[in-house]
Protein backbone atom coordinates (compact mmCIF):
# COMPACT_ATOMS: atom_id res chain seq x y z
CA UNK A 1 0.00 0.00 0.00
CA UNK A 2 1.48 3.37 -1.15
CA UNK A 3 4.91 1.66 -1.57
CA UNK A 4 6.15 3.96 -4.33
CA UNK A 5 5.25 7.16 -2.51
CA UNK A 6 6.53 5.85 0.82
CA UNK A 7 9.87 4.84 -0.71
CA UNK A 8 10.36 8.31 -2.21
CA UNK A 9 9.42 10.08 1.03
CA UNK A 10 11.86 7.90 2.98
CA UNK A 11 14.68 8.85 0.58
CA UNK A 12 13.86 12.57 0.86
CA UNK A 13 13.65 12.54 4.66
CA UNK A 14 16.78 10.42 5.08
CA UNK A 15 18.84 13.01 3.20
CA UNK A 16 17.32 15.82 5.29
CA UNK A 17 17.86 13.96 8.58
CA UNK A 18 21.55 13.37 7.81
CA UNK A 19 22.25 17.10 7.58
CA UNK A 20 23.41 18.55 10.97
CA UNK A 21 21.71 21.81 10.01
CA UNK A 22 19.55 23.05 7.15
CA UNK A 23 19.50 26.24 5.14
CA UNK A 24 16.68 27.61 3.01
CA UNK A 25 18.16 26.20 -0.21
CA UNK A 26 18.22 22.65 1.21
CA UNK A 27 14.63 22.97 2.42
CA UNK A 28 13.51 24.28 -1.00
CA UNK A 29 15.23 21.32 -2.67
CA UNK A 30 13.47 18.91 -0.28
CA UNK A 31 10.09 20.54 -1.00
CA UNK A 32 10.74 20.32 -4.76
CA UNK A 33 11.36 16.57 -4.39
CA UNK A 34 8.21 16.18 -2.25
CA UNK A 35 6.19 18.00 -4.92
CA UNK A 36 7.60 15.74 -7.63
CA UNK A 37 6.90 12.58 -5.58
CA UNK A 38 3.28 13.63 -5.03
CA UNK A 39 2.68 14.39 -8.70
CA UNK A 40 4.23 11.07 -9.73
CA UNK A 41 1.84 9.38 -7.26
CA UNK A 42 -1.06 10.87 -9.28
CA UNK A 43 -2.08 13.25 -6.49
CA UNK A 44 -4.33 16.04 -7.80
CA UNK A 45 -2.40 19.18 -8.72
CA UNK A 46 -4.66 21.34 -6.52
CA UNK A 47 -3.83 19.10 -3.54
CA UNK A 48 -0.09 19.23 -4.24
CA UNK A 49 -0.19 23.04 -4.46
CA UNK A 50 -2.12 23.28 -1.19
CA UNK A 51 0.28 20.94 0.61
CA UNK A 52 3.43 22.74 -0.53
CA UNK A 53 1.84 26.16 0.16
CA UNK A 54 1.09 25.09 3.76
CA UNK A 55 4.37 23.22 4.35
CA UNK A 56 6.79 25.82 2.96
CA UNK A 57 6.38 28.71 5.48
CA UNK A 58 6.66 26.26 8.40
CA UNK A 59 9.55 24.31 6.87
CA UNK A 60 11.71 27.39 6.29
CA UNK A 61 10.80 28.98 9.63
CA UNK A 62 13.61 29.89 12.04
CA UNK A 63 12.55 27.16 14.50
CA UNK A 64 13.31 24.55 11.79
CA UNK A 65 16.59 26.04 10.49
CA UNK A 66 18.03 26.49 13.99
CA UNK A 67 16.74 23.21 15.38
CA UNK A 68 19.19 20.52 16.49
CA UNK A 69 17.04 17.97 14.59
CA UNK A 70 15.77 19.96 11.56
CA UNK A 71 15.12 16.87 9.43
CA UNK A 72 12.80 15.35 12.03
CA UNK A 73 10.98 18.65 12.51
CA UNK A 74 10.30 18.86 8.77
CA UNK A 75 8.89 15.31 8.86
CA UNK A 76 6.53 16.48 11.61
CA UNK A 77 5.44 19.50 9.54
CA UNK A 78 4.79 17.33 6.46
CA UNK A 79 2.94 14.75 8.59
CA UNK A 80 0.62 17.40 10.10
CA UNK A 81 -0.23 18.86 6.69
CA UNK A 82 -0.91 15.44 5.11
CA UNK A 83 -3.26 14.61 8.00
CA UNK A 84 -5.15 17.88 7.34
CA UNK A 85 -5.47 17.02 3.64
CA UNK A 86 -6.70 13.50 4.50
CA UNK A 87 -9.32 14.82 6.89
CA UNK A 88 -7.82 15.43 10.37
CA UNK A 89 -9.80 12.75 12.21
CA UNK A 90 -11.62 9.55 11.27
CA UNK A 91 -15.22 10.02 10.16
CA UNK A 92 -17.66 7.70 11.87
CA UNK A 93 -20.49 6.09 9.96
CA UNK A 94 -23.69 7.95 10.80
CA UNK A 95 -26.31 5.51 12.13
CA UNK A 96 -28.22 8.04 14.20
CA UNK A 97 -31.71 7.64 12.74
CA UNK A 98 -34.91 5.72 13.34
CA UNK A 99 -34.44 2.10 12.12
CA UNK A 100 -34.22 0.89 9.49
CA UNK A 101 -31.30 3.22 8.74
CA UNK A 102 -30.72 3.49 4.98
CA UNK A 103 -27.22 3.51 3.47
CA UNK A 104 -26.91 4.14 -0.27
CA UNK A 105 -23.82 2.93 -2.17
CA UNK A 106 -23.13 4.67 -5.48
CA UNK A 107 -20.29 4.55 -8.01
CA UNK A 108 -19.18 3.47 -11.44
CA UNK A 109 -19.49 -0.09 -12.71
CA UNK A 110 -16.52 -2.22 -11.64
CA UNK A 111 -15.60 -0.09 -8.62
CA UNK A 112 -16.50 -2.90 -6.21
CA UNK A 113 -19.90 -1.73 -4.92
CA UNK A 114 -21.48 -5.18 -4.57
CA UNK A 115 -18.54 -6.70 -2.68
CA UNK A 116 -18.31 -3.55 -0.54
CA UNK A 117 -22.03 -3.83 0.32
CA UNK A 118 -21.39 -7.28 1.81
CA UNK A 119 -18.26 -6.09 3.63
CA UNK A 120 -20.12 -3.11 5.09
CA UNK A 121 -23.02 -5.32 6.20
CA UNK A 122 -20.58 -7.66 7.97
CA UNK A 123 -18.82 -4.68 9.55
CA UNK A 124 -22.14 -3.33 10.92
CA UNK A 125 -23.04 -6.75 12.28
CA UNK A 126 -19.66 -7.28 13.96
CA UNK A 127 -18.92 -3.78 15.25
CA UNK A 128 -22.34 -2.17 15.70
CA UNK A 129 -24.48 -5.26 16.34
CA UNK A 130 -26.78 -4.17 13.50
CA UNK A 131 -29.06 -6.62 11.72
CA UNK A 132 -28.70 -5.61 8.07
CA UNK A 133 -30.70 -6.19 4.90
CA UNK A 134 -28.79 -5.96 1.60
CA UNK A 135 -30.70 -4.84 -1.48
CA UNK A 136 -29.54 -4.78 -5.11
CA UNK A 137 -31.05 -2.02 -7.26
CA UNK A 138 -28.99 -3.00 -10.31
CA UNK A 139 -31.55 -4.34 -12.77
CA UNK A 140 -29.30 -3.69 -15.77
CA UNK A 141 -26.08 -5.66 -15.29
CA UNK A 142 -26.65 -9.41 -15.93
CA UNK A 143 -26.91 -11.42 -12.67
CA UNK A 144 -26.07 -8.36 -10.53
CA UNK A 145 -28.93 -9.06 -8.12
CA UNK A 146 -28.01 -12.76 -7.98
CA UNK A 147 -24.41 -11.82 -7.18
CA UNK A 148 -25.49 -9.91 -4.07
CA UNK A 149 -27.78 -12.77 -3.01
CA UNK A 150 -24.92 -15.28 -3.35
CA UNK A 151 -22.68 -13.08 -1.17
CA UNK A 152 -25.49 -12.84 1.38
CA UNK A 153 -25.95 -16.63 1.51
CA UNK A 154 -22.20 -17.23 1.73
CA UNK A 155 -21.71 -14.85 4.67
CA UNK A 156 -25.08 -15.27 6.39
CA UNK A 157 -26.34 -11.76 5.56
CA UNK A 158 -30.04 -11.26 4.80
CA UNK A 159 -30.86 -10.08 1.25
CA UNK A 160 -34.13 -8.97 -0.30
CA UNK A 161 -35.69 -11.71 -2.47
CA UNK A 162 -35.50 -10.96 -6.19
CA UNK A 163 -38.72 -10.08 -8.01
CA UNK A 164 -38.27 -9.91 -11.76
CA UNK A 165 -39.16 -6.81 -13.82
CA UNK A 166 -39.39 -4.44 -10.85
CA UNK A 167 -38.00 -0.93 -11.23
CA UNK A 168 -35.35 0.30 -8.73
CA UNK A 169 -37.84 2.66 -7.08
CA UNK A 170 -40.31 -0.21 -6.59
CA UNK A 171 -37.55 -2.38 -5.10
CA UNK A 172 -36.70 0.41 -2.63
CA UNK A 173 -40.30 0.62 -1.39
CA UNK A 174 -40.53 -3.17 -1.05
CA UNK A 175 -37.18 -3.28 0.80
CA UNK A 176 -38.22 -0.64 3.34
CA UNK A 177 -41.45 -2.49 4.04
CA UNK A 178 -39.61 -5.84 4.35
CA UNK A 179 -36.97 -4.36 6.67
CA UNK A 180 -39.61 -2.93 9.00
CA UNK A 181 -41.46 -6.26 9.14
CA UNK A 182 -38.29 -8.31 9.75
CA UNK A 183 -36.87 -5.93 12.35
CA UNK A 184 -33.74 -5.05 10.36
CA UNK A 185 -31.73 -2.19 11.85
CA UNK A 186 -30.22 -1.04 8.57
CA UNK A 187 -30.60 -1.40 4.80
CA UNK A 188 -27.69 -1.22 2.38
CA UNK A 189 -28.79 -0.31 -1.14
CA UNK A 190 -26.39 -1.37 -3.92
CA UNK A 191 -27.23 0.91 -6.85
CA UNK A 192 -26.53 0.33 -10.54
CA UNK A 193 -23.34 1.71 -12.03
CA UNK A 194 -22.25 2.65 -15.53
CA UNK A 195 -18.84 2.54 -17.20
CA UNK A 196 -18.94 6.33 -17.01
CA UNK A 197 -21.14 9.00 -15.46
CA UNK A 198 -24.33 9.72 -17.39
CA UNK A 199 -27.48 11.76 -16.76
CA UNK A 200 -29.87 8.78 -16.56
CA UNK A 201 -27.77 7.16 -13.79
CA UNK A 202 -27.68 10.36 -11.77
CA UNK A 203 -31.41 10.93 -12.20
CA UNK A 204 -32.13 7.38 -11.06
CA UNK A 205 -29.99 7.87 -7.94
CA UNK A 206 -31.80 11.15 -7.16
CA UNK A 207 -35.17 9.35 -7.44
CA UNK A 208 -33.97 6.51 -5.20
CA UNK A 209 -32.69 9.04 -2.64
CA UNK A 210 -36.04 10.85 -2.53
CA UNK A 211 -37.80 7.58 -1.58
CA UNK A 212 -35.19 5.93 0.70
CA UNK A 213 -34.03 9.18 2.35
CA UNK A 214 -30.62 7.60 3.18
CA UNK A 215 -28.67 8.95 6.14
CA UNK A 216 -25.46 8.11 4.25
CA UNK A 217 -24.83 8.33 0.50
CA UNK A 218 -21.43 6.72 0.03
CA UNK A 219 -19.33 6.70 -3.13
CA UNK A 220 -17.43 3.45 -3.74
CA UNK A 221 -14.33 4.38 -5.76
CA UNK A 222 -11.44 2.31 -7.11
CA UNK A 223 -8.21 3.79 -5.70
CA UNK A 224 -6.19 2.20 -8.53
CA UNK A 225 -7.72 4.67 -11.01
CA UNK A 226 -6.06 7.57 -9.17
CA UNK A 227 -7.02 10.98 -10.57
CA UNK A 228 -9.94 9.45 -12.49
CA UNK A 229 -11.48 8.37 -9.18
CA UNK A 230 -11.11 11.93 -7.87
CA UNK A 231 -12.86 13.36 -10.95
CA UNK A 232 -15.69 10.83 -10.53
CA UNK A 233 -16.03 11.77 -6.86
CA UNK A 234 -16.30 15.46 -7.75
CA UNK A 235 -19.10 14.74 -10.24
CA UNK A 236 -21.06 12.60 -7.77
CA UNK A 237 -20.60 15.21 -5.04
CA UNK A 238 -22.06 17.94 -7.25
CA UNK A 239 -25.03 15.84 -8.37
CA UNK A 240 -26.12 13.62 -5.46
CA UNK A 241 -24.41 15.21 -2.43
CA UNK A 242 -22.17 12.50 -0.99
CA UNK A 243 -21.68 12.02 2.77
CA UNK A 244 -18.74 9.62 2.57
CA UNK A 245 -16.32 7.67 0.39
CA UNK A 246 -15.09 4.08 0.49
CA UNK A 247 -11.86 3.46 -1.41
CA UNK A 248 -11.49 -0.06 -2.80
CA UNK A 249 -8.39 -2.01 -3.86
CA UNK A 250 -6.17 0.10 -1.63
CA UNK A 251 -3.98 -2.97 -1.04
CA UNK A 252 -2.89 -2.84 -4.68
CA UNK A 253 -2.41 0.94 -4.80
CA UNK A 254 1.32 1.65 -4.77
CA UNK A 255 0.84 5.33 -5.57
CA UNK A 256 -1.80 6.69 -3.15
CA UNK A 257 -3.02 9.53 -5.37
CA UNK A 258 -6.73 8.90 -4.82
CA UNK A 259 -6.41 8.55 -1.04
CA UNK A 260 -4.47 11.80 -0.77
CA UNK A 261 -6.75 13.77 -3.10
CA UNK A 262 -10.30 12.67 -2.28
CA UNK A 263 -11.09 14.61 0.90
CA UNK A 264 -9.59 17.91 -0.28
CA UNK A 265 -11.09 17.72 -3.79
CA UNK A 266 -14.63 16.82 -2.67
CA UNK A 267 -14.78 18.01 0.96
CA UNK A 268 -16.18 14.53 1.65
CA UNK A 269 -14.57 12.23 4.25
CA UNK A 270 -13.11 8.84 3.37
CA UNK A 271 -14.83 6.49 5.82
CA UNK A 272 -13.43 3.07 4.88
CA UNK A 273 -10.89 1.44 2.61
CA UNK A 274 -11.05 -2.03 1.08
CA UNK A 275 -7.76 -3.84 1.66
CA UNK A 276 -8.46 -7.20 0.02
CA UNK A 277 -11.10 -9.57 -1.36
CA UNK A 278 -12.12 -11.19 1.93
CA UNK A 279 -15.34 -10.18 3.70
CA UNK A 280 -13.51 -8.73 6.71
CA UNK A 281 -10.97 -6.74 4.68
CA UNK A 282 -12.67 -3.37 5.16
CA UNK A 283 -10.74 -0.99 7.40
CA UNK A 284 -11.83 2.25 9.03
CA UNK A 285 -9.94 5.16 7.45
CA UNK A 286 -7.73 6.88 10.04
CA UNK A 287 -6.04 9.96 8.46
CA UNK A 288 -3.18 10.05 10.99
CA UNK A 289 -2.41 6.34 10.55
CA UNK A 290 -2.46 6.62 6.75
CA UNK A 291 -0.13 9.64 6.95
CA UNK A 292 2.23 7.52 9.08
CA UNK A 293 2.22 4.76 6.44
CA UNK A 294 2.78 7.19 3.57
CA UNK A 295 5.77 8.76 5.36
CA UNK A 296 7.27 5.33 6.14
CA UNK A 297 6.57 5.51 9.88
CA UNK A 298 4.35 2.43 9.95
CA UNK A 299 1.00 1.87 11.62
CA UNK A 300 1.66 -0.12 14.76
CA UNK A 301 -1.68 0.92 16.33
CA UNK A 302 -3.64 -0.71 13.49
CA UNK A 303 -1.38 -3.76 13.65
CA UNK A 304 -2.15 -4.23 17.36
CA UNK A 305 -5.88 -3.71 16.74
CA UNK A 306 -5.82 -6.25 13.92
CA UNK A 307 -3.99 -8.76 16.08
CA UNK A 308 -6.55 -8.30 18.86
CA UNK A 309 -9.41 -8.91 16.43
CA UNK A 310 -7.89 -11.77 14.46
CA UNK A 311 -6.08 -13.77 17.10
CA UNK A 312 -8.08 -16.16 19.23
CA UNK A 313 -7.31 -15.46 22.92
CA UNK A 314 -8.32 -18.96 24.00
CA UNK A 315 -6.00 -20.51 21.42
CA UNK A 316 -3.16 -18.21 22.50
CA UNK A 317 -3.53 -19.36 26.13
CA UNK A 318 -3.60 -23.03 25.13
CA UNK A 319 -0.52 -22.55 22.95
CA UNK A 320 1.31 -20.86 25.82
CA UNK A 321 0.49 -23.75 28.15
CA UNK A 322 1.68 -26.29 25.58
CA UNK A 323 4.93 -24.39 25.07
CA UNK A 324 5.56 -24.38 28.82
CA UNK A 325 4.92 -28.11 29.14
CA UNK A 326 6.88 -28.99 26.00
CA UNK A 327 3.76 -30.43 24.34
CA UNK A 328 3.75 -27.91 21.46
CA UNK A 329 3.30 -29.85 18.21
CA UNK A 330 3.28 -29.18 14.49
CA UNK A 331 -0.54 -29.08 14.73
CA UNK A 332 -0.20 -26.09 17.07
CA UNK A 333 2.42 -24.51 14.82
CA UNK A 334 0.02 -24.88 11.87
CA UNK A 335 -2.67 -23.06 13.87
CA UNK A 336 -0.20 -20.20 14.51
CA UNK A 337 0.65 -19.96 10.80
CA UNK A 338 -3.05 -19.75 9.97
CA UNK A 339 -3.52 -16.96 12.53
CA UNK A 340 -0.69 -15.10 10.78
CA UNK A 341 -2.47 -15.60 7.43
CA UNK A 342 -5.61 -14.02 8.92
CA UNK A 343 -3.56 -10.88 9.55
CA UNK A 344 -2.53 -10.74 5.91
CA UNK A 345 0.61 -12.89 6.17
CA UNK A 346 4.11 -11.44 6.27
CA UNK A 347 3.24 -8.73 3.77
CA UNK A 348 0.13 -7.68 5.73
CA UNK A 349 2.11 -7.36 8.96
CA UNK A 350 5.11 -5.73 7.27
CA UNK A 351 2.96 -3.05 5.60
CA UNK A 352 2.19 -1.66 9.05
CA UNK A 353 5.77 -1.62 10.33
CA UNK A 354 8.04 1.47 10.27
CA UNK A 355 10.66 1.56 7.51
CA UNK A 356 8.73 -0.98 5.45
CA UNK A 357 10.59 -0.23 2.20
CA UNK A 358 13.93 -0.94 3.91
CA UNK A 359 12.62 -4.21 5.32
CA UNK A 360 11.38 -5.28 1.89
CA UNK A 361 14.74 -4.45 0.31
CA UNK A 362 16.52 -6.50 2.99
CA UNK A 363 14.15 -9.42 2.40
CA UNK A 364 14.73 -9.23 -1.36
CA UNK A 365 18.52 -9.10 -0.86
CA UNK A 366 18.35 -12.09 1.50
CA UNK A 367 16.08 -13.99 -0.93
CA UNK A 368 13.40 -14.40 1.74
CA UNK A 369 10.18 -15.67 0.20
CA UNK A 370 7.06 -13.77 1.36
CA UNK A 371 5.06 -16.93 0.61
CA UNK A 372 6.93 -18.87 3.31
CA UNK A 373 3.75 -19.13 5.43
CA UNK A 374 1.91 -20.90 2.58
CA UNK A 375 4.93 -23.13 1.90
CA UNK A 376 5.24 -24.15 5.57
CA UNK A 377 1.51 -24.76 5.79
CA UNK A 378 1.70 -27.08 2.77
CA UNK A 379 4.62 -28.98 4.34
CA UNK A 380 2.79 -29.50 7.65
CA UNK A 381 -0.39 -30.60 5.83
CA UNK A 382 1.72 -33.22 3.98
CA UNK A 383 2.71 -34.81 7.30
CA UNK A 384 0.78 -37.64 8.91
CA UNK A 385 -1.01 -36.97 12.20
CA UNK A 386 1.69 -38.96 14.01
CA UNK A 387 4.44 -36.84 12.43
CA UNK A 388 2.71 -33.58 13.37
CA UNK A 389 2.37 -34.68 17.00
CA UNK A 390 5.95 -35.98 17.17
CA UNK A 391 8.23 -34.37 14.52
CA UNK A 392 11.25 -36.22 15.96
CA UNK A 393 10.21 -39.37 14.05
CA UNK A 394 10.62 -37.62 10.68
CA UNK A 395 13.62 -39.32 9.06
CA UNK A 396 15.12 -39.06 5.57
CA UNK A 397 12.51 -41.15 3.76
CA UNK A 398 9.66 -39.32 5.50
CA UNK A 399 11.20 -35.96 4.52
CA UNK A 400 11.29 -37.06 0.86
CA UNK A 401 7.61 -38.04 1.00
CA UNK A 402 6.63 -34.76 2.75
CA UNK A 403 8.60 -32.59 0.31
CA UNK A 404 7.06 -34.40 -2.66
CA UNK A 405 3.53 -34.04 -1.23
CA UNK A 406 3.96 -30.33 -0.50
CA UNK A 407 5.64 -29.39 -3.75
CA UNK A 408 8.80 -28.23 -1.94
CA UNK A 409 12.20 -29.85 -1.42
CA UNK A 410 14.00 -31.67 1.42
CA UNK A 411 16.07 -28.58 2.27
CA UNK A 412 12.89 -26.54 2.90
CA UNK A 413 11.44 -29.33 5.07
CA UNK A 414 14.69 -29.42 7.08
CA UNK A 415 14.56 -25.65 7.50
CA UNK A 416 11.01 -25.79 8.89
CA UNK A 417 11.90 -28.61 11.30
CA UNK A 418 14.96 -26.69 12.50
CA UNK A 419 12.91 -23.49 13.03
CA UNK A 420 10.27 -25.44 14.92
CA UNK A 421 12.87 -27.07 17.18
CA UNK A 422 14.62 -23.77 17.91
CA UNK A 423 11.32 -22.03 18.69
CA UNK A 424 10.07 -24.73 21.06
CA UNK A 425 13.42 -24.93 22.88
CA UNK A 426 13.64 -21.17 23.29
CA UNK A 427 10.04 -20.86 24.52
CA UNK A 428 10.57 -23.66 27.06
CA UNK A 429 13.62 -21.86 28.41
CA UNK A 430 11.80 -18.54 28.52
CA UNK A 431 8.79 -20.04 30.32
CA UNK A 432 11.13 -21.41 33.01
CA UNK A 433 13.05 -18.16 33.25
CA UNK A 434 16.25 -19.92 32.19
CA UNK A 435 19.20 -17.53 32.56
CA UNK A 436 20.64 -18.89 29.29
CA UNK A 437 17.56 -17.56 27.54
CA UNK A 438 18.41 -14.20 29.04
CA UNK A 439 15.03 -13.58 30.70
CA UNK A 440 14.39 -14.21 34.41
CA UNK A 441 10.96 -15.65 35.35
CA UNK A 442 9.66 -12.47 37.03
CA UNK A 443 10.41 -10.41 33.89
CA UNK A 444 9.01 -13.07 31.55
CA UNK A 445 5.76 -13.15 33.54
CA UNK A 446 5.43 -9.38 33.22
CA UNK A 447 5.91 -9.59 29.45
CA UNK A 448 3.11 -12.12 28.97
Amino acid sequence: MFENLTSKFEEIFNSLKKAPSLNETQVDDGLRKIRQALLEADVALSVVKELIKNIKPKAIGQEIIRSTTPGQMIVKVVFDEIVKILGDTKSELNLNAVPPVCLLLVGLQGSGKTTTAAKLAKYLEKNNKKKTLMVSLDIYRPAAQEQLNILGEKHNIKTLPIVKNQLPTEIVKRAMSAASLSGADSIIFDTAGRTQIDISMMNEIKEIKSIANPIETILVADSLTGQVAVNVAEEFKKTVDLTGIILTRVDGDGRGGAALSMKFATNTPIKFMGTGEKIDELDVFHPDRIANRILGMGDVVSLVEKATQDLDEEKIKKTEEKLKSGAFSMEDYLAQLRQMKKMGGMEGVMSMLPGVSKIKKQMNNANIDENIIKINEAIILSMTKEERLNPKIIDGSRKKRISSGSGSDTATVNKLLKQFKMMTNMMKKMSKGDQKAGIPPEIFNQLK
